[in-house]
Formats: structure tokens, sequence, C-alpha cells
């Protein structure tokens, strides 16, 4: 720890706690702002020209060069807390407990001298016994207050005895030093369990710090046998909750955005005992080429002071946004708080969930509309994780390309997979939960031949799953994944649930349906050790029609 460098430290919010940055050996001359709501950050951000206001109110930011996530640029501290309980690997880099003393005292050294902080105080999780309290440190106003939206808020009353358990400190004006610092360039992320500290450097994009947080409980919360999950989260008018797990441009967002069902999050939830809680306490969702007709409630937020918006183009003249300019970054997003969505749950909990729903958008046009799996069938598409990027992405690439990413949300998961697949085929064991995989992808032949999955009949199909209605009708076995499949539903062409009859070419559907098959086996051989034998032979094999 640092310090002696005898700053001293000037509070200019009544918002201070009692133990502030002294406490945790934190000494700088800087200004520091603390616990500012909404309109002082926006009013911060203005004056020390971070953002510009659109005409209709909200908060216009560039985060330059990093428009995403920098997943390279991201280490954990490998010790005796991390060595024997971190999956080890592309996701999860190690740094050295000496390389990152050396970049923590480097980091303290720009706190020392920098002239004006934010600091946030906030929680992790909204089910009080199992939430994290994290202190946040921003050298950028407008960071601060998107953390602010994005996590959960406490009471004014718990702001003075707040004592952290993590601290982050995220200073994009750092440059990292790869020989000193054992990083990989300039731009870092460095978690540190032991230390329950996180350093973010060399990096506007606000979203490093949100993800940051949903590692921190994707490690602490398994063991206490809680179930941390990437996916969003709605009750419908029976108390019935639902978790969507999907990679981007599976419909997770869309689906889950239903006004008949009550809203509990976007992202991140975690799923105990006796509730599916949110990890936030905002929302943060993809603006690009956004719709008023197909997403009218997101839609709206872009209109509301308060949201902050990353990346979006905005003529300077009349301040008027246009979301389908791509030009500074595809990822453009926008942040704001979730009771900006009107059928948004005020608890931010549900009961524990009926369904679970894994999406796929498959580009290969195999897979039905839908199939109910059983515990060990989720857990093997679970740890699967798969959709498919459509042909045309990239130059040279002319066939569907698959994409496995563990537990829906690998770069996020510092255990091993099983570990969360394991929690995951207990819970919906032990629940008697449903499980579904719904396909949003391509029917009718792969993509460019065959065409995307009509959103009609892919609601009908949820909502016939969600209440209970599907658990009623004829199922079929799939020849090829093995999970039963419906024969027919009402108000849904029967046609259409099984893939290989929408295909013209018959024998195209069983080399593409074998094909993927092996994709997944491939795939799943990473995992084979590390889960039971009913698992195991819960993995595809083809088997051709009669």
């Amino acid at each position: 720890m640092l310090w002696g460098y005898g700053f001293r430290r000037v509070a200019v919010s009544e918002r201070t706690p009692i133990k502030g940055l002294e406490a945790q050996g934190i000494e700088t001359r800087a200004a520091i702002h603390w616990n500012l709501g909404t309109a002082p950050l926006v009013e911060q951000a203005l004056r020390r020209g971070e953002g510009r206001l659109s005409k209709d109110g909200a908060l216009v930011v560039e985060t330059g060069r990093h428009t995403g996530r920098s997943a390279n640029d991201k280490f954990i501290v490998r010790d005796a807390q991390t060595d024997q309980t971190i999956w080890w690997g592309k996701s999860n880099k190690a740094m050295t407990p000496e390389h990152f003393a050396a970049l923590k005292a480097d980091f303290m050294a720009a706190v020392g001298v920098n002239e004006t902080l934010y600091v946030q105080d906030l929680y992790g999780g909204s089910q009080p016994e199992h939430r994290v309290r994290v202190r946040v440190i921003n050298q950028l106003a407008w960071h601060n207050l998107f953390i602010r939206t994005l996590l959960v808020r406490p009471q004014e009353a718990e702001l003075a005895g707040f004592e952290p358990d993590f601290t982050i400190i995220d200073l994009p004006d750092f440059r990292a030093d790869p020989a000193r610092h054992g990083c990989r360039s300039e731009t870092v992320i460095a978690v540190n369990f032991t230390d329950r500290l996180i350093l973010i450097g060399g990096t506007k994009y606000a979203g490093e710090m949100k993800k940051s947080v949903f590692g921190l409980l994707n490690y602490l919360l398994p063991t206490k046998g809680i179930m941390p999950m990437h996916c969003s989260a709605n009750i419908g008018p029976e108390g019935d909750t639902a978790v969507f797990f999907g990679l981007s441009g599976t419909g997770k967002t869309t689906l889950s955005a239903d006004a008949s069902r009550t809203l509990i999050g976007d992202d991140e939830h975690g799923w105990s005992d006796t509730a599916v809680f949110n990890f936030e306490g905002g929302c943060y969702a993809k603006m690009i080429r956004l719709s008023a007709e197909a997403e009218p409630e997101i839609y709206a937020t872009t209109k509301r002071f308060g949201t902050v918006l990353e990346n979006v183009v905005m003529d300077e003249a009349t301040r008027t946004l246009d979301l389908d300019d791509n030009s500074l970054a595809e990822n453009t997003r926008g942040a704001y708080p979730i009771d900006f969505i009107p059928n948004a749950s005020a608890e931010n909990m549900g009961p524990v969930p009926r369904n679970v729903v894994m999406l796929t958008a498959d580009a290969f046009g195999v897979l039905p509309p839908i199939a109910k799996l059983t515990p060990d069938q989720a857990m093997y598409h679970f740890l699967s994780g798969y959709t498919a990027k459509v042909a045309g992405t990239e130059i040279g690439v002319t066939e569907p390309e698959a994409t496995f990413s563990t537990c829906f949300g690998a770069p996020f998961m510092p255990r091993h997979p099983s570990v969360y697949g394991n929690l995951l085929k207990e819970r919906i064991a032990k629940g008697g939960v449903d499980c579904w995989l719904v396909n949003t992808g391509w029917t009718g032949g792969k993509y460019g031949t065959g065409h995307r999955m009509p959103i009609k009949a892919t609601r009908a199909l949820l909502n016939a799953a969600l209440d209970g209605s599907l658990n009623d009708v004829e199922f079929r076995t799939d020849p090829n994944f093995g999970f039963k499949v419906p024969v027919a539903v009402p108000g849904v062409d029967a046609a259409i649930l099984d893939p290989r009859e929408t295909w013209a070419d018959k024998d195209a559907y069983d080399a593409m349906a074998a094909k993927l098959v092996d994709l997944f086996n491939e795939n799943f051989a990473q995992f084979a050790d590390h889960v039971d034998e009913s698992v195991r032979q819960s993995a595809p094999g083809v088997s051709q029609p009669a």
C-alpha cells in the first residue's frame, strides 16, 4: 500500500461515508465527489466536456478507440487463493502477485495526483443476504454516472456506514507498461480476489466496470450454492419466473421484454433458494438500429434525462440522435435505470423459476424452433452455449460459423464451467423446472438459402411453454440431438416444427445436421471428464430418419 503522500482529501458531497478512502490506505489531493446523484453528475460531465446533451436530455459520450470490452487485456492475480479455484485459460489469464503489486503502486500514485475523483458506494446484487458491497473510484464523471446507473443503489441511510467488500479504480488516462506490469498492452483490467481490488486502466469503455462486478459475483456466489447467470428474467401474471440464456443476436432482450410479463432484469442474475435476483439496478442495451416499433420501451429510454448513450451519433446543430449510424461504433450502447422500463419489478427480484429458456440463433437451419430438455440435456447445452454467426460477416466467409460460449458467457466465468453447469442441473432437477431450447435462427435451409424463424411462431411457442400448455402436446424424439420436439401446437404451422421437412433437399439437411452434431461433440470434449456419465450420454449423435 502507498503511502505517504501527505495530501489532504477534500470531500465535496454530503454523502461521505464514515470510513472513506484513507481507511483503505488511499491518499490523494483530489477533490472527491462522494455518491453524487444523476443531475450533479450530468452537470459535472458537461462542465468538464466529457459529453453533450441530446435534444431530449440523454447524455451522449464517446469512448474513443475502445468501443467494447478488451477481453485480451483482462487478468486475474494467481496466488494461493485462486491457483486451484480459477479456470485458467483463454478467458482467465494469470498475473503474478509481483506484477500486480507494481501495477497497484502506479495506480495509487496516479490516484494521488488526480485533481478530481468521483466515488460511488453501490451493491452488486438485489437480494440483501447475497449482495456484494462495491466502492467505485472514477476519473470521469460520466463513468461514475454509468456505474451508479448500472449497479444497485443503496438507500440514503445506508451510505454513512458503508464499508466496501471490493474496490474498483477506473483510470482511463492510465497507461500500463507490459514489461513492468505483466500485461499485454497499455490497457489493463486486473482482478485481485485476495486484495479485493480491481484496477482498470487505458480504456474509456464503461462496460468493463459492470462486467468486473459480474465476474466477482460469478466467483463468490457458487460457494454459497447460488447460481450466477448471464441471462434476462421476467415474471408472468401468475407469479411464474422465466430466465432466458442467450448470446448476442439470439433475442434474449427482445423475447424477455414482454408487455404481459414483469421484467426482473436484462443481463445478469442470481438463482438462490428463494429468488431470482437481478445483480443490477439498470440496463445496458444495444442502441444500433434500435426501432421504436420493434422495441418501444427501450427506444423510449433514448429520450430520457438520466440515460447515458455511448458512441451514438448526434447532429451537432439539432442534437437529434441517429441510431442507425454506426460510424463511431457498431456496439453503440445505452445505460439507463431499470425503472425507465414501465413494467420492471420494483424489487428487482422474482420467485425461483418455473422455466429456463436457452436461446440460439442456428444459422445452419438444423435445430427445431423449440425443444424440451431433461436436466442432463440442459447442462449439456448450457455448457455448450451454442449459437451461429451468419455467412458474409467477414471477407471469405461463405458458410455459417458455429460459436460456443460456455455458460452463455465464458469471458465472465472465473470458475470451471462444470461448477456452474452442475449448479444449474441441480436447481432444475430440485425445482422441477421445465427447460427449453429455442431456435430463433434459420429454417428451410441454412443462412442464404432458408429464412429467419418467424418471430410470431417463436412467440407463440414460447408463450405455450411459459403458460404450461406445451407440456400437454405430443412430442417426438429428435433423431440427431435426442431432445423432445412438439409434433403439433395450436396456432403454429406444424411444418415448421420438423426442420428436416422444411428443407427442399433432405440429403442436404442430413449432411448439415451431421456437421453440426460433430461441431457440438468436438467442442464438448473439453468438458467430458468433468461431468457425469448421464450428461455425456446427452451428447447428440446422428441417426438417419427412416
